[in-house]
């Protein structure tokens, strides 16, 4: 700025004030309304009274239940009633709201004009008249029909019952504060199984002692026509049953060997943690083609769902074997220890879950060792499982932009909803990494100890205290840390971070490397993949050209910047043909890929998206690649030692 410029500018401040131009009125900028007052805060009291609780399960045909609550009130005036959102082991926000229809509030035979929350929709405003002591609560429960509408959990011939789907409670209580006494009309050829205690008597129903809210809906209850208990734990002090229901009669049958592997499941688990937090427990598996898969943990109880041939199809179903393990061993890691940001003191207040790599992530861990040393997997079908592991998570490259500790916000974040980039999101990566983090903390201990004491150690004194009590024991990332320097002195806090925060590397593999494998990929598949992939009707070529096919052809997944990807394939699209040949089964992929090993010829692929048709060439000539684990000559067996079972 020249000198003349800057007198000029700075005698502008002498003009007189006429001078100056009239500014333009400003139109009023819009302020937000003020909030209704929030719902009343959960307080540690007891709620006067027992709700009665009925659910009529016997409209199969149309997937309805019928609700019918009588609620205590204590007086006149504003009466908050909620929906269950925050459901316990879905981490998210999850409860089926948009299902429940047909409310109607009653009182002194006189309906009430209830109105929902404008800000938390799971609540409901009662205007409770003088006089009335309680409100009869009516409503249905529109259980998806089909998947479309999400898991199926009626069918002709069984009904998976989860209690939060059918019961609203008053605000302002802790759930345990709430005494609940619940009954369930069903067909009456048929049979339940819960793990809550039951009243005398039938009439129509079957009538359960009243108990706390939050120990109803931590109860699911399985009822249908063809079921089969079995105990796991003969004479014990402590009774487990595998409540087992099916479609049909014959897939009940089980063999001797099966039971046996099973009950052993129930004695390992308890060597291993040495503690048994449940009066009794009740596995409810539904093996079936019609009702919808599930895994879901309780703590006396666990909520089960597989394909008809768990039992029958046995050698086919390696992949669902895995299943009643961790759920099982939640039990003990989630339910009876549960993080303390994760417990909440009713169903409608937010659920964090910084600490779900310890929740899930070491429950996957005792689940796959516990499906070993039972013998529901073979000690290979357990190799396999963790090859397929630890090569999943290499080819998760959204570890450049997202660590671990991340995603476990993702029940929040989406509730599984399917994804578009699996590998470049992440999804509720804690169950797998979590679980190869845990493998190099037991064989860290291993080596370090000389095998004298191992990650079990960690298990017995963290989640075996207390034998006995069912009463929820709260921790937080010291506690962890304290309980493994009580194992073996080191940084845990320094091991635990650095993974779980890291953007970038590996995955985390040195467990296995110190447990005395190394992951290597061959052209062929482990039987327990070839089993996975016969019973999803799919195919992995995440390892190779970065795609996966489902049933027909469709492109079920692609991996981020591998050559499919960069070939600009993309999921949902559907392959039409390969090399000039029309495609009928991954078995001519498969021989494409291996022929452009011995080339420098693309793989040509004409692809139909939607309505679009188009040719991609794949540049890839590394042929086919399925990981396995290849001992490492010299080094100690800590990972079959790990897989051994507890005498």
């Amino acid at each position: 700025m020249t000198r003349r410029i800057a007198f000029l500018f700075a005698g502008l401040a002498w003009l007189p004030a006429h001078a100056a131009q009239p500014q333009p009125q400003q139109p009023q900028q819009p302020q937000p309304l003020p909030y209704p007052p929030a719902i009343p805060a959960p307080q540690d009291v007891a709620w006067p009274g027992t709700i009665a609780l009925t659910v009529d399960i016997t409209d199969t045909a149309r997937h309805i239940m019928s609700v019918h609550e009588k609620i205590p009130v204590q007086h006149a005036g504003d009466m908050v009633l909620l929906y269950p959102r925050w459901v316990p082991g879905d981490h998210g926000p999850t409860g089926p709201l948009a299902d429940l229809a047909g409310l109607d509030v009653q009182a002194n035979n006189e309906r009430l004009a209830w109105v929902r929350d404008t800000v938390d929709v799971n609540a409901f405003h009662v205007p409770v008249p003088d006089g009335a002591t309680s409100l009869d609560v009516r409503f249905q429960y529109l259980s998806p029909p089909t998947e479309r509408e999400g898991r199926v959990e009626m069918t002709p011939d069984m009904v998976d019952l989860a209690w939060n789907t059918v019961v609203l409670y008053p605000a302002g209580v802790f759930s345990r504060g709430i005494t609940v006494q619940a009954s369930v009309a069903m067909p009456k050829s048929w049979q339940a199984a819960t793990a809550l205690e039951r009243a005398d008597g039938w009439d129509g129903a079957v009538s359960f002692r009243p108990t706390t809210l939050n120990t109803l809906v931590d109860s699911p209850l399985y009822a249908g026509r063809n079921v089969s208990r079995i105990d796991l734990a003969p004479g014990a002090a402590v009774p487990v049953h595998l409540n087992v229901f099916a479609d049909r009669p014959q897939d009940l049958a089980m063999t001797p060997e099966q039971l046996a592997k099973h009950r052993a499941l129930v004695t390992q688990a308890v060597k291993l943690y040495g503690a048994q937090h449940y009066a009794h427990y009740d596995f409810l598996l539904a093996l079936s083609d019609q009702l919808g898969g599930v895994g879901l943990e309780h703590h006396q109880s666990s909520e089960d769902g597989v394909g008809r041939g768990y039992l029958t199809d046995w050698d086919r179903t390696v992949a669902d074997r895995d299943l009643l393990p961790h759920e099982y061993t939640h039990s003990w890691n989630g339910k009876f220890r549960r993080p303390a940001d994760l417990w909440a003191p009713n169903f409608n207040v937010p659920e964090r879950d910084s600490l779900l790599w310890v929740y899930e992530g070491q429950t996957q861990f005792w689940g796959q060792v516990l499906a070993a040393r039972s013998g529901l997997w073979s000690r290979q079908e357990a190799l396999d499982a963790i090859a397929d592991d630890a090569a999943s998570m290499q080819a998760e490259v959204g570890r450049l932009w997202r660590p671990l500790q991340d995603t476990t916000n993702d029940p929040v974040i989406n509730a599984r909803r399917p994804q578009s980039w699996h590998s470049w999101e992440r999804q509720e990566d804690y169950y797998t990494e979590g679980l190869l983090i845990w493998l190099d903390a037991d064989t860290l201990i291993r080596e370090q100890t000389h095998g004298a004491k191992s990650l079990g150690d960690f298990a017995h004194a963290f989640f075996g205290i207390e034998d006995g009590s069912i009463v929820t024991h709260p921790y937080v990332f010291a506690d962890v840390v304290s309980a493994l320097n009580g194992v073996l002195p080191y940084d845990w806090a320094g091991f635990l971070r650095t993974r779980l925060d890291a953007r970038g590397g590996s995955a985390p593999l040195d467990g296995l490397t110190r447990g005395g494998y190394r992951l290597i990929y061959t052209d062929t598949p482990s039987d327990a993949l070839k089993s996975v992939q016969t019973r999803r009707k799919s195919h992995d070529y995440t390892w190779s050209i970065g795609l996966s096919l489902r049933s027909g052809g469709v492109i079920g997944d692609v991996i981020w910047d591998s050559p499919a990807y960069r070939a600009g394939l993309v999921k949902g699209g559907k392959l039409i043909a390969v090399n000039g040949l029309s495609f009928e089964d991954p078995g001519e992929l498969s021989s494409a890929i291996k022929l452009a090993a011995g080339s420098k010829d693309p793989i040509e692929l004409l692809v139909q998206d939607d309505r679009q048709f188009r040719t991609v060439r794949l540049d890839y000539h590394d042929g086919l690649r399925y990981p396995h684990l290849q001992r490492i000559d010299g080094k100690p067996a800590l990972l079959d030692d790990l897989l051994t079972p507890l005498k």
